[in-house]
């Protein structure tokens, strides 16, 4: 029995019990009775159920999975004397990360020898921030982090320190502190191919005077040597693939024609307000009202933009670094703000444009299908707007729906929205660089996410049951008078017609919560479809409390009873916590 404390009483309950579900007691029956043992899964039955539920197609799959069971089973002394699978250990293999949702050993499988420009990148803002945008500390490990979690483009904002006569890295005009560029540059260099081989973008954000520019290119060729990838000419007509470019680190900046001062941050955190968003980020929008504010457009804002979020004041610079120059390969186009000139298609030279989220906006009501061109041949970066001074982020789906590569995020900005992100990197082996859907590159018909589109496919999720928060978390964590009240939500994040999401019953005073609970998604573009899915402890005197969550590429999903693991606010695994749950594709 568990015991829990109440005042000067006990209350007793049942302890808690892993035993497998009705339901997966059922799928384990209907496979081994059918061979006759009916207390044990045999090879054959095994066989079957791996070709039936699991969704293995070929013979040689088939049997190369069926070995793997096998294995881990002998591994683990699940089976029986005579040879097959105990329910307990057929339920222990289901639960075992070798089942995993996605594949453990898949790897890099899209095609890397395609241009930049046909890949979603996993990319930062504002890499050196340990905390909020405005004083919080500036430090080498959140890079170090970030590059180790997979993400392939660091920023960082380059200032002159008190003397100028040096340059450190922090959010300028700000009360961050500063970090030493010297520790910034050592720890990319350290850390950019730990967890992929695939080139690592470095983007600068560059308030210097020339002789500044000349000491920060000799610190980064002094310190990349031979990593560092160097142009050989300032106009590409196409960008290198990420083959052509593994193991190498790109420079990429605004050519340093003009002196960048930036207007106070802290003038504007004054004149902005903050946004109240919860610790884990809010709900996802589903873009309704940005459809209703196409309406509210005037003649004047579509013809002429105003970068919202733009902070530089520009000053001319007398002289320019050569040097300095010479170290960028992929040029920052300025804007003309003028978004018919800015997404213009030049065919003999490609570059990178930057967008605030804000302005962003904007052109996707009004230059939806040249954002999506533009993207086809050239880097379109969004940035997060200047008052999201907390670290929080926005919905990154606004940027893949018309394929802009690099959605910039604040890594330290923990909630739904850098889950987001972590869960549509978690695509294609977790190299950094994930393939766009072939719609988004078609140049004879344009893609339109916000048009009516037909149901491709139905995704049927069924969540079983759930364990591991008994092992990673107090007794009285959740609740301090009886165990956790536990229910799972599940829904997608994808175009506007496809995003939802559902909720199982609370399941009562439980560690193990057996929910057996099916949802079915209908899916227009399960291209760009992420599943969401979260775990909370129901709270009838206060707000419920989180207890975990992931995000998985709906396109990667493998079809079967698969284990789920759960991750922190944090973005950080849970050691123990997964849930078991089936996905069937129609």
């Amino acid at each position: 029995m568990t015991t829990y404390r109440v005042c000067c009483f006990l209350r007793r309950f049942r302890p808690a019990s892993n035993e497998p579900s009705e339901a997966i007691g059922d799928v384990f029956e209907a496979y081994a009775g059918a061979d006759g043992s009916g207390s044990a899964l045999g090879e054959e039955a095994l066989r079957r159920f791996l070709r039936e539920v699991q969704g293995e197609a070929g013979d040689d799959d088939v049997e190369a999975a069926a070995r793997e069971v096998l294995a881990f089973a002998a591994e683990h002394r699940l089976l029986k004397k005579g040879g097959g699978l105990t329910v307990e250990g057929f339920h222990r293999w289901l639960c075992s990360d070798a089942n995993a949702a996605l594949h453990p050993r898949r790897g890099v499988h899209h095609d890397m020898g395609l241009p930049l420009s046909h890949y979603f990148i996993y990319t930062g803002h504002n890499s050196y921030l340990t905390g909020n945008q405005l004083s919080s500390g500036c430090s080498e490990a959140p890079i170090a982090k970030a590059l180790r979690d997979g993400v392939r483009v660091i920023e960082l904002d380059l200032w002159p320190n008190a003397a100028k006569d040096d340059v450190e890295v922090l959010h300028g005009r700000t009360w961050t502190s500063p970090v030493d560029l010297m520790k910034c540059l050592e720890t990319v260099k350290e850390h950019a191919f730990v967890s992929s081989p695939y080139p690592v973008i470095l983007t600068l954000e560059d308030h210097l005077t020339p002789h500044l520019q000349a000491k920060v290119a000799k610190m980064v060729k002094e310190t990349f040597g031979d990593l560092l990838h160097l142009s050989e000419s300032e106009a590409m007509p196409v960008f290198p693939s990420p083959e052509d470019l593994r193991g190498k680190i790109i420079i990429s900046t605004k050519p340093p024609k003009e002196y960048l001062e930036t207007k106070s941050s802290k003038e504007e955190a004054q004149n902005g307000s903050a946004e109240e968003e919860s610790v884990w980020g809010d709900e996802i929008p589903d873009n309704k009202a940005q459809v209703a504010t196409a309406r509210q457009v005037s003649e004047k804002d579509t013809e002429r933009y105003v970068e919202e979020d733009e902070e530089m004041e520009k000053k001319v610079q007398q002289g320019v670094n050569g040097e300095y120059k010479s170290l960028i390969s992929i040029s920052l186009t300025r804007r003309k703000h003028d978004m018919d000139q800015d997404l213009k298609v030049d065919p003999e030279k490609v570059s990178r444009m930057s967008l605030g989220e804000a302005a962003y906006e904007k052109a996707t009501i009004t230059h939806g299908s040249e954002i999506i061109k533009f993207t086809q041949r050239n880097l379109l970066r969004i940035f997060p707007k200047t008052t999201r001074i907390t670290s929080s982020n926005y919905n990154p789906l606004m940027g893949w729906r018309y394929g802009a590569q690099m959605v910039a995020a604040n890594m330290q900005g923990h909630g739904r929205k850098l889950w987001l992100t972590q869960g549509m990197f978690r695509a294609n082996g977790g190299c950094g660089y994930v393939k766009k859907p072939d719609f988004l590159m078609n140049t004879d018909k344009m893609f339109d996410p916000r048009s009516k589109l037909p149901v491709k496919t139905r995704l049927k999720v069924t969540v079983y049951m759930g364990d591991g928060w008994r092992f990673d978390f107090r007794k009285t964590h959740f609740d301090k008078c009886s165990p956790p009240d536990f229910y799972a939500r599940v829904g997608i994040a994808g175009v506007v017609a496809d995003t939802m999401m559902k909720e199982t019953k609370v399941i009562m005073d439980n560690w193990i919560p057996t929910w057996d609970h099916e949802f079915e998604f209908p899916l227009s573009v399960p291209e760009l479809a992420l599943l969401r899915v979260e775990v909370h402890e129901s709270d009838n005197h206060q707000k419920d409390d989180f207890a975990g969550q992931t995000c998985l590429p709906v396109w990667e999903l493998r079809s079967g009873i698969r284990s789920v693991r759960l991750y922190a606010r944090d973005g950080e695994v849970l050691r123990s916590v997964k849930l078991l749950m089936r996905f069937e594709f129609s």
